[in-house]
């Protein structure tokens, strides 16, 4: 609580010429802030138009307004100011007339407050309205008609209705003046309460023989600046005379009478007298023209009682003035004021105005905090309309009173939404007049709920069971924790804590749904590995902070038979057979073995019963159905055979059963060599292997697949050549055959084999052409762009190469066994061709102890077709002839294929028309082999596969 402020500050309008502002202090207020602040404005301003700054005048900051929610609240209906809360002004919302509002009351103000929340501020605003010279003088009648008998006596007053000026102040009427002046004067007079009347009086006697009418002109004149005026006529007929008018007992009267008082109570009675006599002394009253007042009062015109006609309101209007007429028969007149006052009574009751109101509050608020601001108003005055303002006491809440009339709703004590989510606030308003008044209002207040309530779960530990072997993803069990809170605190999630169980997490068994808390396996359980398991369950709400509750869950796994027996004894053997011996003098009941068994399940899943699978009607032996002893049951005869097999089954008495089987061989002898040459077939006895079947399918399935992958490959590889081929054909140019053979020399070889590589293409432009070095060096062919090869060897390459054109060798006319040249293994892979370019020399110098090179001349003319068929003709005969005489030299996939390929003569490169062939290297230079050829020696099948080898690259 702290001293406010109050600040008035007038805004001069129409008539006011400056500004004025007057702090007032010592007003003091029990909120935190709050100030009084008055304005003052002209009326008729147009909206829109700034009243005052709140913020610089009340101290206040824009963003304040904006956080506070800033508005006005009036007790009137009207709004005429509103509240710009992004400049922190005041602004005209509706004009204002002060004469429609206001009246003759002055002062005339708007009283209003400003809100502000959180936390909340009050603050007094004043707005006084200022009145205009908007209106000018206006008299009651259009024309005023009086009738003066011409024997009225020098000084005879009459009286005249005031103009009436809604406007107040100077600019109400000031002045009023008579034209013309020469019968009659104006005199002005002036009531206790300051109110004027009008007096006409005649200052000449009149002759209505002269002049029987006379006009005259009452001007009223107010104070405004510019000034208004309002004129009316007075027409005044000449009346033979009447020498007395009526005059009152008193100038003013007063009374006065309660609010509630009945229609047609007499208020008063007025009276007056007229000296004259007989018609011309009768009197008779009325109510001049006054506001409204008509529906108020009446007078009676004989009795001059005043009574009551209408309903009476002191809120609405506390006093009223009457302006009473008493006129004769000769129309002579005399005026009187009555006075009457309206007595308040307590005919109101309080009013509840909801300034601010929050419907909805946390239940974690502390004591004091503001619920709603209320306004609380009674029209009736004094004791009637003091109030009091009451809430029921059974409730956590108190009234605390910041002023007169404004009282706040806070909280007195902590609040508990789970114990009582609501409360109706019943408000009892009462006033202190007589045969008081009272009020009530019911404000809903709802508790919003916060997170003070953890999850709790119905038991803080349960039991669940679930069958081994179950399938992922079965429901186990669901948990369900309950929140006392509501909404997001009350949305509950359920987590699994995670634990170690056998060294794997415990998320890897079960899993929970987050919202139903139902839990499910993530794993088959096996019984046998783990009897139970041990979770715990975290419930954890949504709220902020979150708050958590544990419980735990044992899930117990039970046993289901889905093992069976297993046989410790006898022990199976694979290699050897075991017999049990039983002398032929063994007694009945002769424990011959006993067959043990167990089963890793439990309960009686893992009870186990023992019987023989097939029991003869003369059976030797016996098994205990629950020990599994095997013992004979009669005597040992000459006629059971010596070698016994006994099938014994091991049965549990689970639902289904499981069971296994054991083959127990006995041995009924008495010696053991005889058991020995008994079951000496028993080793001998061939198992077969049931994967026998599965290895035989397994090698046909792969046969079949190598044999069909083998015929698509060699499909595929025809299919390419013929496309091979069919492209050569296409071909539009067909390079011209020339074969040549190189000249013999003295020790049957050549000096160098030169190699040429050669890139041909159908335009010539693109060709290329490349000399190499001798084989006996490394040739490497680079590609610099798609179609070409690039010369990559220097002009140097050639250098053993005689620059002189050597003659022509026509040897290559002859047949090729009779054409000297190499000989060897060699020509079993290739023909060796020549060709000399027309710059370079066909062969270069000889080696040391070579022959005489023969044939050297200048180039022939080129063969013609006929030739180069003969020239092939005779080869092919040569290679027939060598065939059948000395074996075969060459083979049919050795010949040249003139139709595909192109063999440059003095070269071992090979042109072919299949771009995707790559280029044929040259073959290593032959050595030299003598003269006569020796016949080849037996190939072993290690050198067939080899040339087989070579055959196929």
């Amino acid at each position: 609580m702290g001293d406010g402020y109050c600040v008035e500050i007038k805004k001069g309008g129409v008539g006011l010429h400056s500004w004025t502002v007057k702090l007032f202090v010592l007003c003091t207020s029990m909120l935190a802030i709050n100030g009084q602040v008055r304005y003052s404005i002209p009326e008729e301003m147009p909206k829109g138009s700034v009243v005052g700054n709140i913020v610089q005048d009340l101290g206040l900051d824009t963003k304040r307004l904006k956080t506070g929610r800033a508005r006005i609240f009036t007790e009137g209906s009207r709004e005429y100011i509103a509240l710009n809360n992004d400049r922190g002004t005041l602004i005209v919302k509706e004009k204002v007339d002060r004469e429609e509002m206001c009246g003759q009351i002055t002062p005339c103000s708007l009283y209003y407050q400003i809100i502000l929340e959180n936390p909340v501020e009050l603050h007094g605003i004043d707005v006084e309205i200022l009145d205009i010279n908007d209106n000018a003088p206006l008299f009651p009648d259009a024309a005023v008609k009086l009738e003066i008998s011409e024997g009225s006596v020098v000084g005879t007053r009459f009286s005249l209705d005031n103009a009436v000026d809604p406007d107040v102040g100077i600019n109400s009427i000031q002045s009023y003046s008579l034209f013309p002046t020469e019968h009659f004067k104006l005199n002005q007079h002036s009531h206790s309460d300051g109110s004027k009347y009008l007096e006409m009086v005649l200052q000449t006697t009149l002759d209505r023989e002269t002049t029987k009418e006379h006009v005259l002109t009452l001007t009223a004149v107010d104070g405004g600046s510019p000034s208004r005026t309002g004129t009316v006529k007075i027409h005044i007929d000449v009346l033979d005379a009447n020498d007395n008018a009526p005059v009152f007992s008193s100038r003013i009267y007063k009374a006065s009478l309660s609010e509630d008082s009945p229609k047609g109570a007499v208020v008063l009675t007025v009276s007056a007298s007229d000296a004259d006599s007989g018609v011309n002394g009768e009197v008779s009253y009325s109510l001049a023209h006054t506001d409204n007042m008509a529906d108020v009062f009446e007078i009676d015109s004989t009795s001059g009682d005043i009574k009551v006609t209408g309903s009476l309101d002191y809120e609405n209007n506390k006093q009223y003035k009457l302006n009473v007429k008493a006129m004769d028969q000769g129309r002579l007149s005399d005026t009187a004021k009555v006075l009457i006052d309206v007595l308040d009574v307590n005919d109101n009751a309080p009013v509840i105005t909801v300034m601010t109101f929050s419907d909805h509050i946390p239940e974690n608020a502390p004591p004091d905090t503001v619920v709603a601001v209320l306004n609380v108003k009674d029209s009736d005055s004094d004791k009637n309309g003091e109030v009091r303002l009451y809430v029921d006491k059974d409730l956590p809440f108190k009234i605390k009173s910041s002023s007169s009339n404004i009282f706040r709703l806070v909280t007195d004590q902590n609040l508990d939404r789970e114990r009582v989510p609501q409360y109706n606030i019943t408000l009892t308003a009462t006033d202190q007049g007589f045969s008081p008044h009272s009020t009530t209002k019911v404000l809903l207040l709802k508790v919003s709920d916060v997170n003070d309530n953890a999850p709790t779960f119905e038991t803080s530990s349960y039991t669940a069971h679930i069958m081994e072997n179950n399938s992922p993803g079965l429901s186990i069990f669901s948990v369900k924790a309950s929140d006392k809170d509501t909404g997001h605190n009350a949305r509950i999630s359920y987590y699994l804590e995670e634990t170690q169980m056998n060294s794997d997490l415990i998320s890897t068994y079960v899993s929970i749904n987050l919202e139903s808390g139902v839990i499910h396996a993530v794993r088959a359980f096996d019984f046998e590995q783990m009897k139970e398991l041990r979770i715990k369950v975290k419930a954890l709400d949504g709220g902020s902070p979150p708050l958590s509750s544990n419980a735990t869950v044992t899930i117990v796994i039970t046993d289901q038979n889905d093992n069976t027996p297993q046989v410790l004894y006898p022990v199976k053997t694979s290699g050897s057979v075991v017999a049990e011996i039983v002398p032929r003098s063994a007694d009945i009941g002769y424990l011959v073995t006993k067959v043990v068994a167990v089963d890793v399940d439990s309960g009686q899943n893992a009870w186990l019963s023992y019987k023989l699978q097939k029991a003869a009607d003369r059976a030797l032996f016996e098994v205990g159905a629950q020990n599994g002893e095997i013992r004979t049951v009669r005597q040992v005869t000459d006629k059971d055979a010596v070698k016994q097999k006994l099938t014994v089954i091991v049965e549990d008495n689970g639902q289904p059963s499981r069971s296994a089987t054991v083959t127990v061989n006995v041995a009924v002898a008495d010696s053991f060599p005889e058991v020995l040459s008994e079951f000496t077939d028993f080793t001998h006895d061939k198992d077969y292997n049931n994967n026998l079947t599965f290895y035989l399918i397994l090698a046909l399935v792969v046969v079949s697949f190598l044999f069909i992958f083998s015929v698509i490959a060699i499909i595929s590889v025809k299919i390419y050549r013929w496309r091979q081929r069919k492209l050569y054909y296409k071909s539009t140019n067909n390079l011209p055959v020339i074969p040549y053979y190189p000249t013999m020399y003295s020790d049957g070889t050549l000096q160098h084999v030169y190699n040429y590589e050669v890139c041909g293409t159908t335009d010539s432009r693109m060709s290329d052409i490349k000399g190499m070095r001798p084989c006996s060096q490394n040739t490497l062919v680079s590609l610099s762009r798609a179609g070409t090869v690039q010369r990559e060897q220097k002009q140097n390459d050639f250098g053993d190469i005689s620059p002189e054109q050597k003659p022509p060798n026509n040897d290559w006319r002859l047949p090729p066994n009779q054409r000297p040249g190499p000989s060897g293994q060699h020509r079993f892979h290739t023909i060796q061709q020549r060709w000399t370019p027309y710059d370079k020399s066909r062969a270069g110098p000889l080696p040391e102890g070579a022959g005489v090179v023969a044939g050297t001349g200048p180039w022939p003319n080129p063969p013609t077709e006929a030739e180069q068929l003969q020239a092939l003709m005779a080869g092919a005969n040569a290679v027939s002839e060598a065939t059948a005489t000395m074996g075969p030299r060459y083979n049919a996939q050795y010949v040249p294929d003139y139709r595909q390929n192109v063999y440059i003569p003095g070269s071992t490169a090979t042109l072919t028309a299949n771009p995707q062939q790559p280029p044929q290297q040259a073959l290593p230079p032959p050595q030299a082999m003598p003269p006569t050829d020796a016949p080849k020696a037996a190939q072993t099948p290690a050198s067939k596969k080899k040339s087989t080898k070579k055959d196929k690259k």
